[in-house]
This record gives C-alpha cells, sequence and structure tokens, in this order.
C-alpha cells in the first residue's frame, strides 16, 4: 500500500508551494475557519492517493483548487453541516477572531458563493476567466457574468447609504443659500 502513495516529500512541497491558496479558498467558500481545516486535509489525503501525472506546478494548483471547491461542495450539502452551527458562531466555544478585516472583504464574503468564489480566484489567486470557467466547471461568459454581477453588487454594497447623506445635505444647504 505505501507503493500506491505519493511521497512525503512531494506532499510537503504542494503544501508549501500551494497549500495557502487551498485554505484560503475553502475560508473563502466556507466561511469557517475548522471546516476549511478540515477540507485542507482532506484535499492533501486525496492528492497524497491520487495518481495525476501533473505537467507543472500551475497544473499541480489547478488540480488542487478544483478538488479544494468540490470538498466544499459535498461539506455543505453534507447532512452533518446543515444540521450544525458553525464553530464561529458559538461565542463561548471559539477564541474571538480580530476585526481586521477591511469593508470590502466584508461585502466580499455575504456575496453568494457562486460570485465570491468568482471573485476570489480572479482577484486574490490571479485566474483569467477561462481558467476559473475550467475550475468551476462552467464557461467563462459564464465566470465574466458573475464578476460583473459582484462588482455590481459591492458596488451598491459599499457606496449605499453613505453617499446618499452627504448629497442630501449639500442638496439642502444649496436650497437654502438660494432663499
Amino acid at each position: 500500500m505505501q507503493n500506491e502513495l505519493r511521497s512525503d516529500e512531494f506532499l510537503s512541497a504542494a503544501m508549501e508551494r500551494c497549500g495557502d491558496a487551498v485554505y484560503r479558498l475553502a475560508c473563502c467558500r466556507l466561511n469557517s475557519r475548522a471546516d476549511a481545516e478540515d477540507v485542507f486535509q482532506e484535499v492533501f489525503l486525496r492528492l497524497m492517493q491520487d495518481k495525476t501525472a501533473f505537467q507543472d506546478a500551475e497544473h499541480l494548483k489547478a488540480w488542487l483548487l478544483r478538488v479544494t471547491l468540490r470538498c466544499c461542495a459535498d461539506l455543505r450539502r453534507s447532512a452533518w453541516f446543515r444540521h450544525t452551527a458553525p464553530l464561529e458562531a458559538a461565542p463561548d466555544a471559539a477564541a474571538p477572531v480580530p476585526d481586521d478585516h477591511s469593508d470590502l472583504w466584508q461585502a466580499v464574503r455575504a456575496l453568494p458563493d457562486d460570485l465570491r468564489t468568482a471573485v476570489w480566484l480572479h482577484y486574490v489567486e490571479g485566474y483569467r476567466t477561462d481558467e476559473i470557467a475550467e475550475l468551476v466547471g462552467c464557461r467563462p461568459a459564464t465566470v465574466r457574468t458573475r464578476l460583473h454581477r459582484a462588482r455590481k453588487q459591492l458596488k451598491l454594497d459599499l457606496e449605499g447609504s453613505d453617499d446618499e447623506q452627504p448629497e442630501q445635505l449639500g442638496t439642502d444647504e444649496a436650497y437654502q443659500s438660494a432663499r
């Protein structure tokens, strides 16, 4: 059975090279550090048992990200996931997470899964739309539409009521000075 598994050196190098990307994508998809850690372990267990001959480091990274997306989807479909609360929701069970995230990333986290994944892979991981399409299993036009919708939603969320208030004050002042 040992002959069927990948070497420790290969796994260590893969974790060093792509581990952060796998973990960040899992966090992005699941909004839970504990679940992301479970997915991270599952992805690298699958890598250890897989027989794929990778052409280069980019091929390996794409494979790992594709497996990460599948593992996240599998976890979200599981009965266990649907009937439990995230660890972060239990205030006594989890250590407080510092709120050092910008408004932008909070708004990104609030996006639906498909939009959030497209944004993450494009802006954080640096993939082009055709590469994202291959990773998530859709057409490149679909990815471009998801990115467009995500940008539109982020603009609405981030500009929202903050810009409306000063505008009203400005018009009221202009109205008062015109009287």
